[in-house]
């Protein structure tokens, strides 16, 4: 069997790993698209096992508990957002997540008190053109901790590439540009990766709410490189949860 263990760096919750993250490394055993349900929030600088359980279909386990649970799946957008890099910067200065109001600050992807190069620091903001419909930017320039062997940007880091920015949107009203900051937990991601970007290249992640229903926000997310060359599309679903729930307290 193999193991999987997740380094602090890689939190969301104090106490738990970033969901896009993790996802991004169990769906290192699935060959193309992949889905990853999460099941239980998963822990930090723990031993877990990594379980084949069927064609295309494994598991993240703690002893007997599932955390995780992937899938090799088809994942086609109806709908693509693009930004000029430039537009992301300004994107990004309009978060609607101020740093002294964001719930996870230590967060690898958003948290606003991780320092650069250690976090991915993913501030995505709205868009202001006209036919944005309410599509939020951010830019990303990956850092070179975050390569592969083969000199490109590891998958699991394209995976918390689309995470975050699919939160922030979720829970954007683009009809009264209302902003809700929800304690929400990331359910599930799926993520179709075309190319990977080298450290140093100056990329842009774009995000767009597609509807909630109930507690689960949906959204989806783009990741393009430099050119504007699609990289990676993704959909979340993300839960809204007591607070406790997110910090991991009950």
């Amino acid at each position: 069997m193999q193991t999987m263990t997740i380094p602090r760096r890689f939190r969301g919750p104090p106490n738990s790993g970033n969901g896009g993250y993790v996802c991004g490394m169990l769906a290192r055993q699935i060959a193309g698209a992949a889905e990853i349900t999460l099941r239980a929030p998963p822990p930090l600088e723990t031993e877990l096992g990594v379980v084949e359980v069927g064609t295309g279909v494994c598991e993240l386990r703690q002893g007997t508990a599932t955390i995780a649970v992937g899938r090799a799946v088809t994942l086609d957008l109806s709908r693509l957002e693009r930004a000029t890099y430039a537009e992301a910067v300004e994107a990004a200065k309009r978060t609607p997540v101020k740093p002294h109001e964001h719930l996870l600050p230590m967060c690898f992807v958003c948290g606003p008190d991780r320092a650069p190069g250690d976090g991915l620091r993913l501030f995505a903001g709205p868009l202001l053109r006209q036919d944005s419909r309410g599509a939020f930017a951010v830019p990303w320039t990956p850092d070179a901790s975050l390569a592969a062997a083969d000199g490109l940007v590891a998958p699991e880091f394209v995976w918390s590439a689309l995470d975050c920015p699919t939160g922030y949107v979720s829970q954007h009203d683009s009809e009264t540009g209302n902003f809700n900051v929800l304690p929400i937990l990331l359910g599930r991601l799926s993520v179709r990766i075309e190319g990977r970007p080298r450290p140093g290249e100056r990329c842009v992640v774009t995000s767009w709410k597609t509807g909630c229903e109930g507690r689960r926000l949906i959204a989806e997310a783009a990741l393009f490189g430099e050119e504007e060359k699609l990289l990676a599309v993704g959909r979340a679903i993300w839960i809204v949860v007591d607070r406790q729930v997110q910090l991991g307290k009950t």
